[in-house]
C-alpha cells in the first residue's frame, strides 16, 4: 500500500501531470509563483535575527560564549552561496521534471533548514545553523527560485520581462512579511531567561511548507506549441534580441554569458551586504534614533521597494531593452552609494532610507530582468538551465557582499572608526564595483550565429518545440 502511495505521489509531481488543460487561465501561475517566492524570500528578512543570536545566552547583551556578528553573517553568505550552486547543478533536472516537483522538493528543503537550525539555536551549534539554514535552506532556495522562471516565460512570451519580473518580485517581498512577524514571534516566545528565536523558527519553517505545497499544486505548464490569444510572434528580430535557440552548455562558451555573469555579480555584490545588515547597520549609523522595531521596519520597507522594483524594472525593461535598463542601475547606484556616508555624517534618517530603498528597488530589478536578458541572448529553449548557471554570480556575490560589509566594519571599529562611521568606506568601495559592472554590460553584444542550434541537433536531442 506504501508503495501505490509514494508511485502516485510521485505520478502527481511529474511533468505530464503538470500539462494545463484546456480553459486554464495563465494568470493562474503568477500567484503559484509568489506562493513559493514570498516564502524563500524569507532570507532577506534575516538579519532581524543577527543581533538576537549575539545574545542568546547574555540575553540582555551578549556573553564570552556568545556568537559575533562576523560568525553570523557567514549564515546568510552561505544560503546564498548553496542557493547559486544548486541552481547551477539542478538547473536541468528542473526543466526536465516541471516546476511542481521543484516546487515541492524546494519547500521540504526550506521547512527543514528551518528545523534544523531551531535545533542549532537550542544547544548553540553554530555548525547546525550552517547546515541548516545555509546548506539545505540553500538548496530549498536555489530549486525554488528558478522553478517558475522559465515556466512563466513560456505562459507570456508576449511580455517576458513582466514575467520574470512576477516570477521573482515574491523573492523580493517575502522580507516585507517575514521581517516583522520574525520580530512579533520572537516577542511572543521571549522571556527575562530566554530569546525566542528557536520557536520562530519552527514557526516559519511550518508556515513556509504549507505555504509552497499550495504553490506546487497549483502551477502548470503550457500546452505544446501554445500561444496567447492574439499573439503575432515579430517577424523582422530585434536588436539584442535572437529567435534562435543556445543549448545550455554551449551558452558558456560565449563571451555573453560570462559579461552577464559580471554585470548580475557586481550588481549583487553592491546589494545583498547592505541587505545581510539592514537592521544592524540602520541602528549602528543612527545610534538612539533608530531602534529595534524601526529597523525592522526598514528592513520590511526595503522588501517592499525590493519587490515593487523587480516588476517595475523588469516591466520597463520590456521597453527601453534590457541593456538600457542596466546602465540606469549602474548609474544611479554610483552616485547613490557615494551620497550615503553623507547622510549619516547630516544624521539625515530619511536621505538615508530613501537613498537604500531606491538602491534596491534596482537590486531587485536586476534580478528581475537578467532572465529576460538571457533570454534575448539565447532563446527560450533552455533559458532557464542557463538562468540557474547564472546564479553562481549570486553565490560568488553572497559571499563578497557580506564579507566586505561586516569586515570592513569590524576593521574601522577595531582602530577606532566610530560605529556611525564604520560602514562608509565600505559605500564607496560599492560605488566602484557598479562602475566595472557598467563597462562590462557596455561590451555585451549579440551571440554570434555559430553558437546558435540548428533545428535538426534540437529535433535529435528530444527538445524540438
Amino acid at each position: 500500500m506504501s508503495s501505490t502511495t509514494a508511485q502516485a505521489a510521485v505520478g502527481l509531481l511529474s511533468r505530464e501531470r503538470t500539462i494545463a488543460g484546456i480553459g486554464f487561465s495563465r494568470w493562474m501561475v503568477p500567484p503559484a509563483a509568489l506562493c513559493v517566492h514570498l516564502c524563500i524570500g524569507q532570507a532577506y528578512a534575516f538579519s532581524v535575527f543577527n543581533l538576537p543570536m549575539t545574545r542568546l545566552i547574555g540575553i540582555t547583551q551578549s556573553a564570552p560564549d556568545d556568537w559575533k556578528l562576523t560568525d553570523l553573517g557567514w549564515i546568510f553568505s552561505i544560503a546564498i552561496f548553496f542557493l547559486g550552486a544548486s541552481a547551477a547543478l539542478l538547473g536541468r533536472w528542473v526543466e526536465e521534471g516541471g516546476p511542481r516537483r521543484a516546487m515541492f522538493t524546494a519547500g521540504l528543503c526550506w521547512a527543514s533548514g528551518f528545523l534544523l537550525s531551531a535545533i542549532g539555536v537550542y544547544v548553540h551549534n553554530i555548525w547546525l545553523i550552517y547546515l541548516g539554514y545555509g546548506v539545505i535552506g540553500g538548496f530549498g532556495l536555489g530549486i525554488g527560485y528558478i522553478s517558475p522562471v522559465s515556466t512563466l516565460i513560456r505562459w507570456f512570451p508576449d511580455r517576458p520581462g513582466m514575467a520574470t519580473g512576477m516570477a521573482i518580485m515574491g523573492f523580493g517581498g517575502g522580507a516585507f512579511i517575514a521581517s516583522p512577524l520574525s520580530v512579533w514571534l520572537m516577542r511572543q516566545f521571549s522571556t527575562p531567561t530566554h530569546i525566542g528565536v528557536a520557536e520562530t523558527f519552527i514557526v516559519l519553517g511550518v508556515v513556509y511548507l504549507c505555504f509552497m505545497m499550495v504553490g506546487a499544486a497549483i502551477v502548470r505548464l503550457p500546452p505544446p506549441g501554445w500561444v496567447p490569444a492574439g499573439y503575432v510572434p515579430p517577424e523582422q528580430p530585434q536588436k539584442l534580441i535572437t529567435t534562435r535557440n543556445v543549448f545550455v552548455y554551449q551558452a558558456l562558451k560565449t563571451p555573453q554569458f560570462w559579461l552577464i555573469w559580471w554585470v548580475l555579480c557586481l550588481n549583487v555584490t553592491a546589494g545583498i551586504g547592505v541587505l545581510g545588515q539592514a537592521s544592524a547597520m540602520s541602528q549602528e549609523m543612527f545610534p538612539g534614533r533608530v531602534t529595534v522595531t524601526a529597523a525592522a521596519g526598514f528592513v520590511g520597507l526595503m522588501s517592499l521597494f525590493n519587490m515593487g522594483g523587480r516588476f517595475f524594472w523588469a516591466s520597463v525593461s520590456d521597453y527601453i531593452g534590457r541593456k538600457n535598463t542596466y546602465f540606469v542601475f549602474f548609474f544611479l547606484g554610483v552616485l547613490l552609494y557615494s551620497l550615503v556616508p553623507q547622510t549619516g555624517a547630516a544624521g539625515s534618517v530619511t536621505l538615508f532610507v530613501l537613498c537604500f530603498c531606491v538602491i534596491i528597488s534596482m537590486y531587485g530589478g536586476g534580478f528581475a530582468t537578467v532572465p529576460a536578458y538571457l533570454r534575448d541572448m539565447f532563446g527560450t529553449r533552455y533559458v532557464g538551465a542557463i538562468h540557474g548557471l547564472l546564479l553562481t554570480a549570486w553565490s560568488m556575490a553572497g559571499i563578497f557582499g557580506p564579507v566586505l560589509v561586516n569586515y570592513i566594519r569590524q576593521y574601522n571599529v577595531e582602530h577606532g572608526v566610530a560605529k556611525a562611521a564604520a560602514y562608509n568606506i565600505t559605500m564607496y568601495v560599492m560605488a566602484v564595483l557598479l562602475v566595472i559592472g557598467f563597462f562590462c554590460n557596455l561590451l555585451i553584444r549579440e551571440v554570434h550565429e555559430r553558437h546558435h542550434m540548428r533545428h535538426e541537433e534540437a529535433d535529435a536531442m528530444g527538445m524540438a518545440d
